[in-house]
């Protein structure tokens, strides 16, 4: 393998970079520069063979386990080549696919070409070979076997919005959980097939912190659990801030985040129609509500209490400063933001310990941080900190804003729904508004000499800098 650390000049930064995935033992041959890269199946795509045997059942097809390499492919491409400051990457993937037939017809590459450029705002080209070897799986064909007819699919995690929409959406038995991690994680209610991702990449280190594909390779795998499972509906469990937000106060200078948005999912949707011939249709039935107001809808079903979503988790990190005596939320990074706001609106009181940062009613930012020692930890919890606490804020003045400056958003959001576009604008700003109150009240709580009341005055750090 080649050394994979070298920064890229100006020169060759917008170079076609060319990932060249091949099979098992047919390294030989291939060019590799420092713009191209071999990643062999098997070596630098790895399938967990348990995890992938429970993909094996009954109507699972070569074109599916393409898909999976595909998927795997896009990761490594994605995370080796670092985004020059104009963000665009010229990226080429070659794969040997076993169903040659179906990937080589141009509407395939061209719906696949459009979701991966909309998503990740690169400019992807693919070109598939006709592989050699034959599926890894497809031998055995169990059936799948339910208690209950399953009604929707749903990607589920440990999170505040997957484990109140999967509620909200029908009855525990209607729902299959796809669990749509790369680690295997702890067994949940409900669970039984499809519970992580089959395969895992290796052999890149300078890899792009970004991982928008990240998006495409959850869309696939819930794609192809939903068509083993004669499936047609898979539920988006986001709410409106975490589904809209990232697109209507992008961060400065990154291109718009549309993992969660409704015009990637259309385009999924056209892709899969074109590659499986059958149509599977992705639902954010949460998309016009906040989430406090999911978790407030969650609390009114029969049976269900706080603790349900108390014992869920909302932060990324996973860093030490999370891991000390016990795996604790942060506390300050924009989902612990969002999930702390989020149950104070739906009058959910946590325990004191979740957060590492637990006290956001300190007026300087270094007494709440004093549980973290390390200074290049405290001021990485800082920086967090401050961007999730303004994006939070700049979403709620949005609510403000005259129906002119919301029109772009409208109108991109009604096209991908199909609802008239006055509804939607009219949905649109209702969720913002309620999402401004929220957080007003949320700030509110934390009192006048909160560092998060200094931070939306301008502040950076407290009161005294």
């Amino acid at each position: 393998m080649m050394d994979q650390t070298k920064t890229e000049t100006p020169s060759d930064a917008h170079q076609e970079k060319h990932l060249l995935a091949v099979e098992k033992g047919r390294v030989g041959g291939n060019p590799v520069s420092k713009n191209a890269m071999v990643a062999e199946i098997g070596k630098h795509i790895q399938f967990i063979p348990d995890i992938l045997d429970t993909f094996d059942v009954k109507g699972f097809a070569a074109k599916h386990y393409d898909l999976m390499v595909l998927a795997a492919a896009i990761e490594f491409a994605d995370r080796r080549w670092r985004r020059p400051t104009s963000w665009l990457r010229n990226l080429h993937v070659t794969i040997p696919v076993i169903d040659y037939a179906s990937w080589s017809r141009l509407e395939v590459q061209s719906t696949l070409r459009s979701a991966m450029n909309f998503l990740t705002g690169d400019n992807w080209r693919f070109t598939f070979v006709k592989a050699t070897n034959g599926s890894p799986i497809g031998s055995r064909q169990i059936p799948l076997l339910f208690d209950q007819a399953k009604t929707f699919a749903i990607a589920y995690s440990n999170g505040l919005d997957s484990r109140a929409v999967s509620a909200l959406s029908g009855a525990p038995a209607e729902a299959l959980c796809i669990r749509v991690a790369g680690t295997k994680q702890r067994r949940m209610d409900g669970d039984s097939y499809f519970t992580q991702i089959p395969f895992r990449v290796k052999g890149f280190k300078g890899k792009e912190s970004s991982f928008r594909s990240r998006g495409f390779q959850f869309a696939a795998i819930a794609t192809i659990a939903s068509h083993l499972s004669n499936i047609t509906r898979i539920v988006v469990p986001e709410s409106g801030q975490g589904a809209l937000g990232p697109v209507l106060v992008p961060l400065y200078n990154i291109y718009t985040d549309y993992r969660n948005f409704p015009a990637f999912f259309r385009k999924m949707e056209r892709f899969t129609q074109a590659l499986l011939g059958c149509s599977i249709n992705f639902e954010q039935p949460r998309l016009w509500s906040t989430k406090g107001e999911t978790m407030t809808a969650f609390l009114d079903l029969p049976g269900k209490k706080k603790q349900h979503l108390v014992n869920t988790r909302s932060c990324w990190q996973t860093r030490r400063i999370v891991n000390t005596d016990r795996r604790r939320q942060c506390g300050l990074c924009a989902a612990c933001l969002l999930r702390r706001m989020s149950l104070y609106a739906a009058e959910v009181a946590e325990p004191k310990d979740t957060y590492v940062v637990a006290d956001l009613t300190a007026a300087e930012v270094g007494v709440a941080l004093s549980a973290i020692t390390a200074e290049a930890d405290r001021d990485i919890m800082i920086e967090y900190g401050s961007v999730g606490a303004r994006h939070l804020q700049h979403l709620a003045e949005m609510a403000e804003l005259p129906d002119a400056a919301m029109r772009p958003f409208a109108s991109q959001i009604a096209a991908a729904t199909g609802e008239a576009y006055e509804q939607t604008l009219r949905n649109l700003r209702m969720m913002l508004m309620t999402h401004a109150k929220e957080w007003r009240t949320f700030l509110s709580a934390q009192g006048d000499e909160s560092f998060l009341k200094s931070w939306m005055d301008g502040g950076r750090h407290d009161r005294s800098k």
